[in-house]
């Protein structure tokens, strides 16, 4: 015996419909794959060096130099405020009893292109990810120009010292807080995301 549809078994079987199509649309979040950010990672970072050692760049804009001139610029003013006398010339700091010269690799600048580069390579919205650099930039910048500033201070209150300093803490740790920042940044990038699902 057949049994004829009513207009209340259709209205039972479209609210099944619409219940079985919303359990099969998942909310999809972007893969994050580590070959994915490695690639891209590397392509920026190899487009960010074209773009700073390129000699026909740098004959219109020598971004690495502005840049070391600025760090040079904002570290005179903090090592007079402290007290210490000194001078500058292009990338040069000259102090009573060394001259720092501060170039790529000491100006912040590699650094500032590792959190960018890293933050730009990770799947996130772009307002978080100019959020990240921004705050990054101004970060690093503000721990590199003390990191000058207290070499600066070893130079002439700690000159056995200084070399030492130099080499085993200060290089490394521009790098060490680039790092430092983009685990931060994962944590503020990831949060909004997981509010959305």
């Amino acid at each position: 015996m057949s049994r004829v549809k009513t207009s209340k078994d259709k209205v039972t079987t479209k609210k099944r419909e619409k219940r079985s199509s919303k359990k099969d649309l998942k909310i999809s979040k972007p893969v994050i794959t580590i070959k994915r950010f490695a690639i891209t990672y590397l392509i920026l970072m190899g487009a960010f060096f074209l773009l700073i050692g390129l000699k026909p760049i740098q004959n219109i804009i020598d971004l690495n130099g502005l840049y070391s001139r600025s760090v040079v610029i904002l570290t005179s003013k903090i090592l007079e405020i402290l007290g210490i006398p000194s001078t500058y010339q292009g990338s040069v700091i000259k102090l009573p009893s060394i001259a720092l010269d501060v170039r790529f690799g000491c100006n912040g600048l590699e650094a500032v292109m590792i959190l960018t580069v890293a933050i730009v390579a990770f799947p996130a919205l772009w307002s978080y990810k100019f959020m990240g650099i921004v705050g990054g930039f101004v970060l690093l910048q503000t721990i590199n120009i003390l990191r000058i500033s207290a070499l600066a201070y070893s130079a002439i209150h700690f000159k056995t010292l200084f070399e030492h300093i130099h080499i085993y803490i200060a290089q490394g740790m521009m790098i060490a807080v680039s790092l430092g920042i983009f685990l931060i940044y994962l944590n503020y990038a990831k949060g909004p995301q997981k509010a959305n699902l």
